[in-house]
C-alpha cells in the first residue's frame, strides 16, 4: 500500500468537495489538459514553464513541471493506496478505489481563477478517526510524525519507513518502535523543551540563507582569494548574500519544497530533520557560476553523488536506480 499527503487545488480549494463526493483530486490548466490526455510530456513541460507559475506565483521549474505533469497520472490510477490530508486541527484519511476517474470542468475560485479540468478518483469516505475509534489530532501527533504528515506540495508519497508508521496509526497500532528511535526521542525532548519549529516559510529562509553563505564562502576559497565586495567575485554572480538568499528562496518555493532531481520532500530543518534530506544548493552546470538559472536545490545527499556530474546525465541515472528498485519491490 503506498501512502500519500496531499493538498486539493491552489489554496487546497478542492478539499470540501473531495470530503464531500468522497474522492482524491487533482487538476490542470485547460490548455494543459490535451496535452497531458495525449501523453505529450515534454510538451507539456515546455508549455508549463512559458505558460504557468507555481502556486506562489513563480514561474515552474523543470523539475516542477514534470512533477505537475504526473500528479494526474498519480491520481488517475491510485486504488488501494492510503490517503492523508490535514486540515487544522484534524487529519484525516481515505483509501482509494479500484474504480475509474472521471473529469470535471471549473474555474477555480481562488488566486488566478484559472479554468481548470479537475480529476477525481473515487475513494472511501473521509475519516477523522483511526479504525480503534481515536480522533486523530494534530496536536497529540509526535512531533516528528508532524515533520511527514503535512506538506507543502500538492502531494507527497511518503518513503517506505514513515508510510509504515502512517499505516499503524491509521490502524490504531502501537507507535513505541518509533517514538523509541533515538532521532524520535530527541525530536520529542527538543519539544518538551518548548522548542518550536518556525513555520514553513521561515525555515525555507533559514534555509537559504545557510547556502546563500556556503555559496560565496566556497567561491571565495576556490577562488584563493579574499574579496572585500561580493560583486567583485567572478563565481558568485550576485551583489550579496541578500540577493542570493531571495533567490534560493523563490527556487524552493517554485520546486514546491522538492528535490530538484530526486523529487523527495526537502528538510528544512539541519537540527532536528534527516540529514541526508537537508536542502543543499547545486550548480546544474558544474562548470557555470554561481547565477540565475544554473542552480537548483537539491538533498544533501544527491549533492554529493552528483558531484560534477552532468545533470541529465545523473537524471538519466536516478531513473534507472528508480525503476530498478521498484522492479525488484514487485
Amino acid at each position: 500500500m503506498r501512502v500519500f499527503i496531499a493538498n486539493f487545488g491552489e489554496e487546497n480549494c478542492e478539499w470540501t468537495v473531495c470530503k464531500a463526493k468522497g474522492t482524491v483530486a487533482t487538476m490542470n490548466d485547460v490548455e494543459a489538459q490535451p496535452l497531458w490526455e495525449q501523453g505529450k510530456r515534454e510538451e507539456y513541460i515546455i508549455s508549463r514553464m512559458k505558460n504557468d507559475k507555481s502556486a506562489r506565483g513563480l514561474p515552474p521549474t523543470r523539475s516542477t513541471a514534470s512533477r505537475w505533469y504526473n500528479l494526474m497520472t498519480i491520481i488517475s490510477e491510485t486504488a488501494d493506496d492510503l490517503w492523508i490530508h490535514r486540515d487544522g486541527e484534524k487529519l484525516y484519511w481515505t483509501v482509494s478505489k479500484n474504480a475509474p476517474h472521471f473529469f470535471e470542468n471549473k474555474k477555480e475560485p481562488v488566486d488566478r481563477k484559472r479554468e481548470v479540468v479537475v480529476c477525481h478518483k473515487p475513494c472511501e469516505p473521509w475519516s477523522d478517526r483511526s479504525k480503534s475509534g481515536q480522533q486523530l489530532l494534530w496536536h497529540g501527533l509526535h512531533p516528528k510524525a508532524k515533520d511527514f504528515l503535512s506538506t507543502e506540495a500538492t502531494l507527497q508519497q511518503l518513503k517506505p519507513e514513515n508510510a509504515e508508521y502512517a499505516i499503524a496509526l491509521i490502524n490504531g497500532e502501537d507507535l513505541s518502535p518509533w517514538h523509541e528511535q533515538e532521532l524520535w526521542k530527541k525530536k520529542n525532548a527538543n519539544a518538551s523543551k518548548e522548542y518550536n519549529p518556525v513555520t514553513y516559510a521561515n525555515s525555507a529562509r533559514k534555509a537559504a540563507m545557510r547556502m546563500s553563505r556556503m555559496a560565496f564562502t566556497t567561491a571565495k576559497q576556490s577562488n584563493g582569494q579574499t574579496v572585500e565586495r561580493a560583486v567583485k567575485n567572478k563565481d558568485v554572480k550576485f551583489r550579496n548574500e541578500m540577493e542570493l538568499e531571495d533567490y534560493i528562496t523563490a527556487l524552493i518555493e517554485a520546486q514546491e519544497g522538492m528535490c530538484a532531481l530526486s523529487e523527495l520532500p526537502l528538510e528544512m530543518d539541519e537540527v532536528n530533520g534527516d540529514k541526508e534530506l537537508v536542502c543543499s544548493l547545486d550548480r546544474i552546470d558544474s562548470n557555470g557560476h554561481y547565477e540565475r538559472d544554473n542552480l537548483q536545490v537539491v538533498c544533501r545527499f544527491i549533492n554529493r553523488w552528483k558531484s560534477d556530474s552532468d545533470n541529465d546525465e545523473f537524471r538519466r541515472l536516478l531513473k534507472i536506480l528508480g525503476t530498478n528498485c521498484m522492479n525488484q519491490n514487485n
